[in-house]
């Protein structure tokens, strides 16, 4: 009985996760009129708490503990929590922003407790910490952000400083430190606060002057990160930075050039650190180093092709085979247990969530606020490009988790943030509209 259970959760699971994505894609139709945006927006939520609740009664079926259904209920309550307060409070914020920052997180809750129930217990405390719903409301009414350039520069740099000297060793990377027992890695957040600075200071100018003074404060963030060996966080930094400085200034020049030093200071990062070239083998032919560099990544894409496009079931596959499984390589587990498609459709939704960020970036007036948006939404699609392409071998492994999907503190309440400036910003642009239809 068991296993009919599972076997056939796993396609209706399939079916109303495709569901999702396809509406997902058709809600970012700016034609449609608010009406019909609604009823597609009630649907999407409809699928969120269905697939939440398919997930969950296979965990009880195996688990058969009340510890699961207090789990599901507190979940779903903050799930419906999140979509109440911003259907009630933040009017004109984005709905589908909302679903699909719901869904992943649901995703997060389901994997996490299928992997490890303790672990998804500590991440849905971090996750009802809600304080970050408050942002959207202040984003909009605080006129003095763009003057605190250099106030961002100096909190973002201390804060690097202080992991790369009192930090944490974690497989070969100084991270975190501990707080009051509580380990919190600096990077996820100093990655907003750098998006802020670098918006700010091309805000002011984008005079070759300027550029170069924003070039070195932003050259010591990513050399402190290459100095701490988190590389994952120095790539989305770079990354960011030369997007924002492009979209800025509009000289290919300085798109070019940077990617010209990227590209040598790969070579001397490879060069340096014996973590890189470890990832740097693992990568280029995992099997012949299966017992050593290569044992993550092999096991990952054995997880993924035993996994096919339907997925092996939840409890039906071995995704504990995988180091680290709930962080870095959790894709890994989806596709193994919940299959290719499902996989694939998590993919589709990240992007949708990435479209949207440039659809807000592209319609804001004000300058400063567009180059946050913009940041924020390179930030995020770096990571999860990075993350999804070292499970897969696309890329080497940078160790970077998934947003609202992978195990981690620091990670899922800096997505709240990142997520919820984002609403901010759309907020401050349907106000915009709203003026300008007035006038």
């Amino acid at each position: 009985m068991e296993n009919l259970i599972i076997e056939l959760s796993k396609y209706l699971m399939l079916l109303l996760f495709a569901c999702y994505t396809l509406i997902c894609f058709t809600a970012l139709n700016r034609r449609r009129s608010e009406k019909h945006l609604r009823r597609i927006l009630r649907k999407q939520t409809k699928l969120i708490f269905l697939i939440h609740l398919n997930a969950f009664a296979v965990i009880f079926a195996v688990q058969k503990t009340l510890n699961v259904l207090l789990a599901y209920v507190m979940q779903a309550a903050l799930l419906c929590c999140i979509i109440i307060i911003y259907k009630y409070i933040y009017k004109r914020a984005s709905g589908l922003i909302v679903n699909n920052m719901c869904m992943l997180l649901a995703i997060g809750f389901m994997i996490l407790y299928r992997l490890n129930p303790d672990k998804a217990v500590r991440q849905y405390q971090i996750a009802a910490a809600v304080i970050t719903l408050i942002i959207p409301f202040f984003i909009h009414r605080l006129h003095f952000l763009n003057r605190l350039t250099w106030i961002y520069a100096l909190f973002g740099i201390a804060l690097l400083l202080i992991v790369a000297v009192l930090g944490a060793t974690s497989y070969g990377a100084k991270l975190s430190f501990k707080v009051a027992g509580i380990a919190i890695q600096p990077s996820e957040f100093v990655k907003i606060l750098f998006v802020f600075y670098a918006a700010s200071m091309l805000y002011q100018s984008t005079e070759f002057v300027q550029v170069v003074k924003a070039t070195i404060v932003a050259a010591v963030h990513v050399l402190i990160l290459v100095v701490s060996k988190d590389l994952g966080a120095a790539l989305i930094f770079f990354i960011t930075y030369l997007v924002m400085l492009y979209v800025a200034t509009r000289k290919p020049f300085y798109l070019i050039s940077g990617l010209a030093c990227g590209s040598t200071a790969s070579v001397v990062a490879y060069k340096l650190f014996r973590h890189v070239r470890v990832r740097v083998v693992a990568w280029k032919d995992p099997l012949s180093v299966i017992d050593n560099e290569g044992y993550q990544v092999c096991q990952s894409l054995f997880a993924i092709g035993t996994g096919g496009w339907f997925g092996m079931g939840l409890y039906q596959g071995m995704p504990y085979k995988i180091p680290v499984v709930e962080k870095d390589f959790i894709f890994a587990a989806i596709s193994e247990e919940l299959g290719g498609i499902f996989a694939l459709c998590v993919v589709l939704i990240c992007i949708g969530c990435f479209l949207q960020f440039m659809m807000v970036a592209g319609t804001l007036k004000a300058s400063f606020f567009k180059l946050i948006a913009f940041g924020l939404g390179i930030v995020y699609i770096t990571q999860v490009f990075l993350t999804i392409g070292g499970v897969t071998k696309f890329i080497p492994s940078t160790g970077v988790t998934l947003p609202f999907v992978s195990y981690g503190g620091s990670s899922i309440f800096s997505t709240f943030l990142l997520f919820n400036i984002i609403q901010g910003l759309y907020i401050l642009k349907r106000n915009e509209e709203e003026e300008d239809e007035e006038n």
